[in-house]
């Protein structure tokens, strides 16, 4: 059960880089099954993946993952057994879980999300609670989804080292907290088990810290089907320091983008690419799409007007930001509904249990995605089976969602040397 066959908005000539993927899959396969003998994946991920046509890479990853409703339905069974498979690794005899979401009870599709990685969790077998840690929730209390369900969250009590409800003493804490505002005492030396780790929230979590990951696993990858690692991998670098408001940093971060994108042209000289070079400055820590703008130049974060540093000042949760990454642009060829879509591979353990499209009708191919007005559109299924059709034409659509699954799977092992390599 390694990637679903799906459908996806590209029925163009498979790529060659795809075609090498493809051709590679039973060496593939076999790296994948010693990296997680030697890794432990982390509990889930999604996987934000741009697709050129002459470069396939990941541009974030998420260990706190908000989009399970956006899920195709008919990947239900493989999540089910995902979870199964990932909670034995854990917690053999795990039976009752608290599911921690995030703190905007108003947001009615995070809800909804939160709803549907419960049922799963219930498929799997398990007892399923929603605490909250939002001050406001004091008492049990109902909220009302869109599609006219209700959910029950209550608040999170400590007695001693364990975490759990007034009547409701959980095995594991399973978070949908991404811990933008901090770690909690709450959450602190508990000894139930914690997924995923206090450490993989972005109280702690760096994006460079994830990408220096993914350049060592590409590294290895990138041996084994001989190819050029930047075919699946973003340059980024490294920029602290900051300060928007007080324009503190500002010469630094322009500096480090124009060598960057001097970087980008040899590249794209090299291959003979006809694009323009950008990168993305964003906030290393954090999601929700803040903090991000796309450059061509550094000349344009040089005297930034107060409505774009007052974007990029803050983040979630309030939280000042003060160190960016700067990551190569990635353009996206795929269109959806004459939208610019980029696709979002989700996982629950080491399997791919399927994703969706995020379009955004009013972006252009070199621009954030992530942001107000984008919409979602589930990948589908192309036949019931979950590895490549390698008797079919090469740019079947089963094949063509192979890549994006090992691309997605390359940047979990990254997460999964993250969070082994920052445990508290």
């Amino acid at each position: 059960m390694s990637v679903p066959h799906l459908t996806t908005a590209l029925t163009g000539p498979l790529l060659e880089l795809e075609r090498k993927i493809l051709a590679a899959q039973p060496e593939i396969e076999h790296w994948f099954r010693n990296q997680w003998q030697e890794h432990t994946p982390p509990f889930y991920g999604s996987v934000d993946l741009r697709n050129a046509g002459y470069k396939l890479a990941p541009v974030d990853m998420n260990l706190y993952p908000g989009g399970f409703n956006n899920l195709n339905p008919e990947f239900h069974p493989l999540a089910v057994q995902a979870a199964m498979m990932a909670l034995e690794g854990y917690c053999p005899d795990a039976r009752r879980i608290l599911l921690i979401p995030e703190n905007h009870t108003r947001n009615g599709f995070y809800l909804q999300n939160v709803a549907a990685l419960a049922k799963i969790l219930r498929q799997a077998g398990m007892v399923v609670r929603i605490g909250s840690m939002n001050p406001e929730i004091s008492e049990p209390t109902e909220l009302d989804l869109p599609d006219g369900s209700k959910m029950l969250q209550e608040p999170v009590i400590r007695k001693g080292n364990r975490v759990g409800l007034s009547d409701f003493d959980p095995c594991v804490v399973l978070l949908n907290n991404d811990l933008s505002a901090g770690i909690p005492d709450l959450l602190k030396n508990i000894e139930q088990s914690l997924l995923p780790p206090l450490h993989a929230g972005w109280a702690v979590r760096r994006k460079t810290g994830h990408f220096a990951a993914y350049d060592r696993v590409v590294a290895d990858f990138a041996n084994i089907i001989d190819i050029d690692p930047w075919l699946i991998n973003p340059y980024f670098e490294h920029v602290d320091g900051l300060d928007f408001h007080a324009r503190e940093g500002e010469e630094k971060l322009a500096a480090t983008v124009d060598a960057m994108i001097a970087k980008i042209a040899a590249k794209y000289a090299e291959y003979g690419i006809d694009q323009t070079p950008f990168v993305i400055v964003k906030a290393n820590a954090g999601t929700y799409g803040m903090g991000i703008m796309s450059v061509k130049s550094g000349e344009e974060l040089v005297g930034l007007n107060r409505k774009q540093r007052n974007k990029m000042s803050v983040i979630k949760e309030g939280v000042e930001v003060h160190d960016v990454i700067v990551q190569e642009g990635v353009p996206t060829f795929e269109t959806i509904d004459d939208g610019v879509a980029e696709p979002v591979v989700y996982m629950l353990d080491r399997f791919v249990i399927g994703g969706f499209y995020r379009v955004h009708t009013g972006r252009g191919i070199d621009e954030n995605l992530n942001a107000p007005g984008m919409h979602f559109k589930p990948l589908a299924f192309a036949t019931p089976l979950s590895t490549p059709d390698c008797d079919g034409s090469p740019d079947c659509e089963a094949n063509r969602f192979y890549a994006y699954g090992v691309v997605a799977r390359l940047a979990l092992l990254a997460g999964s040397l993250e969070l082994e390599e920052g445990s508290l």
